[in-house]
């Protein structure tokens, strides 16, 4: 691809995500817009975009305008933000359509998460379940007790109901120092022995056909098995030998040797407690190991998936299921995140405001582009779900300014059968709008800082 079709190419996804993100806003305010026209309440304007007017009509009552910076938007209400004597004021409808204008954005973005969720899963050939079909060869999980035929049910207690909630479980696990000794790294080591045995058979050329190379690839699997079901170092040992006997009949003519298992101390892994359904049986798993390692530009330990999950046929029934199901799974997603942040988890710097939340969008769309444009707005396609499911859960928050906050002095209103003071409203917003645009421009700063770092 040439500099100048890059660039437009760029240009385009970048539109694109513009034009999704102006999407995102649409559904939020049109969701107060709707419900309060349905309610009788008047609406002033309904903006979408921030700053000066591009261009506005007016029809009835209500101003509609495009304004230049594609930041947000807002629908402006009677009587939202000041006193108003119009009987058809905001401050002025009774209390339940007033909770239900307000809600209403929240909502209109979890719709809008669940359609882009359809559009992202619809071209996919099928979609995985939570039961485990088969494993790595150099399984650390299968080392360690699990087992093809297991369902998961739970990682470190966060409950899994689909392979979203496995791989976000998966994700947030920490990597820990574990005793060396373990009988089941051992088993561990064995198995990453004879797989590197393999590999460097086959890296070196020694495997000359593809029926050899299944043979040997079918002899290192079959040994695995064996080396997981040993119960000491001794057995596992034995297993592994025999492994290389099976190994060596499938490349004839090949000295296979594998030195003796170092044992270690100590040893890096990312270690948690599952609960699988195992038949009739709930079974609960301590102590599973999943496959950690390290590269030679980053030593840092890193995770990778070291089994695969049993699959069904991507029809009407299953798509509809899977987008329903999935999109639950990024509300949890994003509570479990806003609760890990309380918890201490997250740090500051795993904020992104607008800038970072455009750099990841670009870089993924950059990424598709290496397998198609298709996969570029797929990918962008699937962080404007994530920032339409975020807008609704954050925008519920009970905190001043937001969405959340209205519906709490709402709520008091509700319960005292009185509203609370305007003045009181109006200062608790204003300062609630204050440290919202701090944060966010603290977010921004150190979002540009990292460009130069």
């Amino acid at each position: 691809m040439s500099v100048f079709m890059n660039i437009l190419t760029t240009a385009g996804l970048i539109l694109i995500a513009v034009l999704l993100f102006e999407l995102i806003i649409f559904f939020h305010e049109g969701g107060h817009f709707i419900t309060a026209k349905l309610s009788g309440i008047k609406v002033n304007e309904f903006a979408l975009g921030m700053g000066p007017k591009i261009f506005s009509f007016k029809r009835k009552e209500t101003t509609y305008s495009l304004r230049l910076l594609p930041i947000g938007g807002f629908c402006a209400m009677e009587g939202e933000d000041e006193e108003s004597d119009n009987p058809r004021a905001f401050n002025n409808a009774k209390i339940h359509k007033r909770m239900l204008v307000i809600i209403a954005g929240a909502l209109m973005n979890i719709i809008l998460g669940l359609i882009f969720m359809g559009i992202m899963l619809a071209p996919s050939p099928y979609f995985t379940n939570t039961t485990i079909s088969d494993f790595s060869p150099k399984s650390y999980s299968a080392n360690s007790g699990l087992m093809i035929g297991d369902k998961v049910l739970s990682v470190d207690g966060y409950k899994v109901n689909n392979s979203m909630d496995l791989s976000y479980a998966l994700s947030t696990l920490k990597v820990s120092e574990v005793n060396g000794n373990d009988v089941q790294i051992y088993k561990q080591d064995c198995t990453n022995a004879l797989y590197d045995a393999y590999a460097n058979l086959a890296s070196t050329g020694k495997i000359t056909s593809d029926d050899m190379n299944n043979l040997a690839f079918n002899a290192v699997c079959e040994g695995a098995l064996l080396i997981n079901k040993a119960e000491n170092n001794k057995a596992a040992y034995e297993a592994l030998q025999q492994a290389v006997v099976g190994l060596s009949r499938a490349v004839p003519n090949e000295s296979i040797t594998i030195d003796a298992i170092e044992i270690k101390e100590t040893r890096q892994r990312f270690r948690t407690t599952l609960e699988v359904q195992r038949g009739d049986e709930k079974l609960t798993l301590e102590n599973v190991d999943f496959f950690t390692y390290t590269t030679s530009d980053n030593d840092t330990p890193q995770l990778a998936v070291d089994f695969y999950l049993e699959a069904k046929d991507n029809n009407l029934f299953n798509l509809l299921g899977e987008t329903g199901s999935q999109t639950v799974s990024v509300v949890r997603m994003v509570y479990d995140s806003l609760f890990g942040l309380i918890r201490g988890e997250f740090s500051f710097n795993d904020l992104s405001g607008p800038v970072g939340i455009a750099s990841v969008t670009v870089e993924m769309a950059q990424a598709g582009l290496k397998s198609g444009f298709g996969d570029a707005v797929r990918n962008i396609v699937y962080i404007m779900m994530i920032i339409t499911v975020n807008l609704g859960i954050v925008n519920m928050l009970p905190f001043p300014a937001l969405d959340g906050g209205r519906f709490v002095f709402l709520l008091i209103e509700a319960i005292f059968r009185k509203p609370v003071p305007r003045k009181f409203e109006a200062i608790v917003n204003a300062v609630g709008l204050v440290l919202l645009l701090l944060l966010m421009a603290v977010i921004t700063f150190k979002d540009i800082f990292k460009f130069f770092v």
